[in-house]
């Protein structure tokens, strides 16, 4: 038997061919479900996921169990989420889920089951350009489901201890293989959600979590100070918001800008959102250090926007500013600007502002 390696499954046909996989390659596999929260509308949630998880473990032939992280997924994920829409700004919880548990706490949890490393169904790519060079994170074969975004955090030990199995793959060949090996979830439909969040939407459950006298109503005006009309709760904006905006009028309008503390929203015309680079914060780099300045990168602002042809001007700390080559879309606070080299992810962070 080969060395151990544990499986984060979903109960997705995605883990259950990244588990597949590990077994051919004669790792000696460990399945885990992690049990993250109750009465969201996503994966990782329900019996039926876990359920579905174990079934594809009896069938390839290795234990699977399930652990409660709860505690630690509300409090590393879910209260941040909470208070960033409170703040103005738009998590992006699947990238924190990533950082804090599945790649930090589940690995700890690894370690005590003696594993060497940690695998998941993810759509991202770890190479090396030579037997003794540093691992590289990558986009996936499949830019349609590549994942890489999600992953900026991990450090170089991370990647030496982690294995994407179908990074390789597109969505299809894993459903094919997964209806070769007779596995019950090749055909199952993928989750879209936000795994925590119920299906009445991210605004009520902020609403609900939210301390007593936190939500933020206020005005919505335009760039000049003209009121257009009023809000229940900054918790219920994005910068680039277009539908939902409850103003009247024949231009359309954008959110442009918000402002908690004092609950406003400013709303402009689309051309308003043009932005000339951004600032991000909690920036890691996966080399280690920061591309020599106005090295052309490419960044991507939000999972699924194109990339963009960028430099890095400044980088102290775990500070950076960026400009783009061309002025770029609304800048989102709170979303993660993720820095690439051709397909390479040199690292990423979280937007704070936009930089005029």
């Amino acid at each position: 038997m080969g060395a151990r390696v544990v499986v984060a499954m979903s109960g997705g046909v995605d883990s259950a061919i990244a588990a597949a996989r590990c077994v051919d390659a004669g790792y000696d596999v460990i399945g885990i479900s992690l049990r993250l929260a109750d009465g969201g509308s996503g994966s990782c949630c329900s019996l039926d996921d876990f359920q579905d998880a174990a079934a594809v473990a009896d069938r390839l032939g290795f234990p699977h169990y399930v652990f409660d992280f709860r505690a630690s997924f509300d409090r590393d994920v879910v209260q941040p989420f909470v208070r960033e829409y409170l703040a103005g700004r738009t998590p992006n919880p699947c990238a924190r889920c990533n950082q804090h548990i599945k790649f930090d706490a589940l690995w700890e949890h690894a370690r005590e089951l003696g594993a060497h490393r940690l695998a998941t169904g993810h759509y991202a790519r770890i190479t090396r350009r030579g037997p003794s060079a540093p691992p590289m994170l990558r986009r996936a074969a499949d830019p349609e489901k590549d994942q890489s975004y999600f992953l900026f955090m991990l450090s170089k030990q991370a990647l030496e201890r982690t294995l994407f199995p179908i990074g390789d793959l597109t969505k299809e060949a894993v459903r094919d293989d997964a209806r070769r090996r007779g596995l019950p979830v090749a055909d199952k439909p993928e989750s879209m959600d936000i795994c925590f969040v119920p299906r009445t939407g991210a605004a009520m459950f902020v609403e609900d979590r939210a301390p007593r006298g936190a939500l933020r109503p206020g005005t919505i005006e335009a760039e000049d100070g003209t009121v257009l009309g009023t809000h229940a709760g900054v918790h219920r904006f994005t910068v680039g918001q277009r539908r939902g905006l409850g103003i009247a009028g024949t231009e359309r309008r954008y959110v442009r800008r918000i402002d908690a503390q004092s609950g406003t929203i400013v709303v402009t015309p689309e051309q308003g959102l043009r932005a000339r680079g951004l600032r991000a914060t909690e920036v890691c780099w996966t080399t280690g250090r920061p591309p020599v300045p106005n090295t052309p990168l490419t960044v991507r602002i939000r999972h699924r926007h194109p990339l963009l042809p960028c430099r890095v001007v400044r980088a102290v700390g775990r500070d950076c500013e960026i400009r783009f080559d061309t002025n770029g879309p609304a800048v989102t606070p709170g979303q993660a600007a993720v820095f690439y080299d051709d397909d390479v992810v040199l690292g990423g962070g979280w937007i704070v502002e936009e930089v005029a």
